[in-house]
């Protein structure tokens, strides 16, 4: 699917009755763990087709802005490009962003995610965001003006201070000597330098894309909320909320109090603080994920004309409703008194709760498979046949 709107089938397919029927628009994320966001959009393709074969299909992979979010760029038409970039554990690793007209996609995830950790290896102290940094430089380096930034998936919590020195910032301690990397060398931070960050910073327009908007620090920062994750102990939780809490305080002395209120801000927290050094260091504008990649992904021209919008991802549970791919895509289709259906590996949101999310009906895979593993590892034909019930339900 190279094009944000491919269509599948041409003019308008007819319902039973003789009803005539506009294009669906497949707007949903991935199942992770089990399939794409561009392998959903195939698979309810499919099971759409085997009930009404001459149905117009538009499919729109989405992101929030976590891990995937390059690749539903590309789906949409935005070119891979390729950066070798420091890990997390400061290896060596291959890491995508996307570009299009001057506008570049930058997902952290795959430069500093938890997905580049070996299997049961965490280093909640240690793990860098610098690689962030680099893939950011390689945006401008291929002439981007403005920058997507989107966080999530990470296996961080450096407050950004990796990505800041990537890009010129500099962190000491008393000895004068950079600090070390991770969230916990923090602790030993004497000074902080942002002059030297990349001039071409200030002229480019950076968006910080997240679907969190936690602080910083303490009882609902990064370190407490998503530390754990991350493999982080509760002397681990403890220490790296103090180190950030350092680090904010350096900040503010050395180059302006406004560090402080940053800290503070929504989305601080994000991908274990990155928010925070997106904001302080390089002037970005924090917006919710999910909206700044339906902008970015053309949501609005695909849903014109659309019948029926079909969303999903692999839960659909609480935190589904705060910033999440089909909550903001449901939003945005209600606004324009379209239906919207959704697709799940898992429900665990009430009827109600799916309603006032502007989500008319669910259809999940442990619907017609309760084992949860069988539904993993046979999650493609399983949404065909449900795709294949949407169909029946809601277009014949």
């Amino acid at each position: 699917m190279a094009d944000a709107a491919e269509t599948a089938g041409v003019g308008a397919a007819q319902g039973a009755g003789g009803t005539v029927l506009g294009h669906v628009l497949i707007a949903a994320d991935k199942f992770k763990g089990s399939l794409t966001a561009v392998q959903v959009a195939e698979r309810v393709t499919a099971g759409l087709h085997g009930v009404l074969p001459d149905l117009p299909v538009r499919a729109l992979p989405v992101a929030d802005g976590g891990d995937g979010t390059v690749d539903a760029a590309v789906a949409a038409g935005f070119e891979r490009r390729e950066a070798r970039v420091t890990g997390p554990l400061g290896a060596e690793v291959v890491a995508a962003y996307a570009l299009r007209e001057g506008t570049a996609v930058v997902e952290m995830a795959e430069a500093s995610g938890l997905q580049l950790l070996p299997a049961g290896t965490f280093a909640p102290l240690t793990a860098t965001t610098y690689g962030s940094g680099e893939l950011i430089r390689a945006a401008l380096d291929a002439g981007a003006r403005t920058i997507v930034f989107g966080v999530g998936g990470s296996a961080t919590t450096d407050g950004g201070a990796g990505m800041l020195a990537a890009l010129g910032a500099r962190f000491l301690d008393a000895a004068g000597e950079p600090v070390g990397p991770g969230g916990g060398p923090l602790r030993e931070l004497a000074s902080a330098d942002l002059s030297g960050l990349d001039p071409r910073l200030a002229d480019v327009d950076i968006v910080l894309a997240s679907d969190v908007d936690n602080p910083l620090t303490g009882p609902k920062g990064a370190p407490a909320v998503y530390g754990p994750q991350k493999g982080a102990t509760p002397d681990d939780v403890a220490a790296l909320d103090a180190a950030l809490a350092h680090f904010a305080r350096v900040l503010a002395r050395d180059e302006g109090p406004r560090a402080l209120e940053h800290a503070d801000a929504p989305g601080a927290g994000a991908a274990g603080g990155i928010g925070f050094g997106a904001l302080v260091g390089l002037g970005a504008s924090f917006r919710p994920g999910i909206d700044v990649m339906l902008d970015v992904l053309g949501f609005a021209p695909a849903l014109a004309g659309a019948t029926l919008v079909i969303t999903g991802e692999g839960s659909l549970d609480e935190q589904t409703l705060h910033g999440k791919a089909p909550a903001g895509v449901a939003a945005a289709a209600r606004a324009a008194g379209i239906d919207v259906v959704a697709v799940c590996g898992r429900l665990a949101l009430a009827p109600t709760a799916l309603g006032t999310a502007g989500i008319r009906r669910a259809y999940a895979l442990t619907d017609i498979e309760p084992d949860v593993a069988r539904c993993v590892a046979d999650a493609g034909p399983l949404l065909e046949r449900l795709s294949a019930k949407i169909a029946t339900d809601f277009l014949t």
